[in-house]
């Protein structure tokens, strides 16, 4: 590690290059070649889906975007490199059914066009490194503690069930379906000591071996990122991730038990990144398809369409390669039509994006959505990925219309909300985004009344 404002010179860096090291295993990489990058492109060539061929005008009248932040922060308690973690998660609506009608308008008046877009932001504080709340004895069993009550004290609307409950069903999904297969390997109990495997319980319980108290959430096993001396950030993005996802499930399930399923065909969901639960709680993967195949269904009988559900990748692997496929060999940008889609395998991305020789398809145990390219009409790119809500549509041995569940209004809705701003998203995700980052409506329930209003202007019309 350098000195404050010390970076190393070409020198050393040119002296890595000519490693005998270095060049004995970049002699030992497996390249892949120029006419295996060619054939990946005629395999685009040859299954691009034009937007004329999947016709659609859908344009919601209500979307929901969900993203998070976090920061950590220095805690002044005497002891050295002692921190918490800031986390804030922002569900923003935009009624874009108003945003639309002031369009029309030659001038636009700012406060109601504002009134279009509303936001319910929740945040959190997790202790990290030296931090030790009252009654406990490690930061590691502050965080278990401080994390749980999070969950237990959280919830969208003014009645209805807390993210705990919500968390702790998708747990039951879990636990029976490790009974259907056998009985699944447990973890690691998280009190210091303890050798003996974890028990499972809901709510706060006594671990048999000590007393001391577990906790639903610790099958999440998110204690295990901690590090106990250093920064903690993989944990606070970590715990960001679980409560997105947990978010989004506790919604939907909010406007079943309020019976408004019959609303959801006018509403889009979004969210920043990956459909996706990776790290030690990549375990909800499984229990969220099950609850999101459940709920689709329910609510496919009233509205006879699947839901518009869908994330956004901005960056990584997946983006970079659409880059490079827009680019033609001698350096020309556009060469994947505006308006077009191509539909990814798991045999074209182990081929060309994460290459693997597994039999075992890509995203098998984290994710709940399967990605595309598509290039909008202005010819922005974006990597969508919406969620799939049966076998079908999650078999990623073959790339066809049918398995992307409303493909024609997925990309319609694209064109219409991506952002010239950062050309790699849609809007509704920077004004998440932009709520999280800088929270100023912590605390609000927005979907009672949101419901309420759309249930209003259903009956008028």
């Amino acid at each position: 590690m350098g000195f404050e404002n010390e970076f190393a010179s070409y020198e050393p860096l040119r002296r890595i290059l000519d490693s005998a090291k270095v060049k004995s295993l970049q002699d030992r990489l497996r390249i892949r070649k120029k006419n295996e990058r060619e054939n990946g492109r005629d395999e685009i060539e040859n299954n691009i889906i034009n937007k004329t061929d999947l016709p659609s005008d859908f344009i919601p009248d209500y979307i929901v975007a969900i993203d998070g932040s976090y920061q950590s922060v220095k805690a002044e308690n005497g002891f050295p490199g002692a921190e918490f973690g800031y986390i804030t998660i922002s569900a923003v609506l935009i009624i874009e059914k108003s945003v639309r009608e002031f369009a029309k308008k030659e001038f636009i008046d700012p406060k109601k066009f504002r009134e279009t877009e509303r936001a319910s932001t929740i945040d959190t504080v997790i202790p990290g490194c030296n931090v030790i709340i009252q009654g406990e004895k490690s930061a590691n069993a502050s965080m278990r503690k401080a994390l749980f009550e999070e969950l237990q004290n959280t919830s969208a609307f003014e009645e209805g069930e807390t993210l705990l409950e919500t968390y702790e069903h998708l747990f039951k999904i879990k636990q029976v379906k490790d009974k259907e297969l056998g009985g699944g390997r447990l973890p690691r109990s998280p009190i210091d000591g303890v050798e003996e495997d974890m028990t499972y319980g809901m709510g706060q319980y006594k671990c048999p071996h000590t007393s001391e108290t577990l906790y639903s959430t610790d099958a999440l096993r998110l204690h295990e990122l901690m590090s106990p001396a250093g920064t903690n950030k993989e944990l606070y993005g970590q715990i960001m991730g679980m409560f997105e996802k947990l978010w989004l499930i506790h919604i939907l399930r909010a406007f079943e038990a309020k019976g408004w399923f019959n609303l959801l065909d006018r509403v889009a969901f979004v969210m920043d990144g990956p459909l996706a639960c990776f790290s030690t709680w990549s375990w909800m993967t499984k229990s969220i398809i099950t609850e999101l195949s459940r709920i689709n269904e329910l609510q496919k009988q009233k509205t006879k369409k699947d839901l518009l559900l869908f994330g956004i990748e901005k960056s990584g692997t997946f983006y970079n390669h659409f880059e490079e496929i827009d680019t033609t060999i001698d350096g020309n940008k556009d060469k994947f039509p505006n308006e077009s889609a191509f539909l990814l395998s798991d045999g074209y991305i182990k081929k060309n994006i994460i290459f693997s020789e597994s039999e075992k398809p890509y995203g098998l145990d984290t994710y709940f959505g399967r990605k595309l390219f598509y290039k909008t009409k202005n010819g922005y790119r974006i990597v969508p990925v919406p969620a799939f809500f049966n076998e079908r549509q999650q078999n990623l041995e073959t790339a066809q219309t049918d398995q992307y569940s409303r493909l024609a209004d997925l990309m319609n809705v694209l064109d219409k909300l991506v952002s010239s701003r950062y050309p790699n998203s849609v809007t509704p995700l920077v004004s998440a985004h932009a709520e999280a980052a800088i929270p100023l409506n912590l605390g609000k329930r927005i979907f009672d009344d949101i419901a309420r209003e759309i249930r209003e202007k259903s009956t008028q019309e």
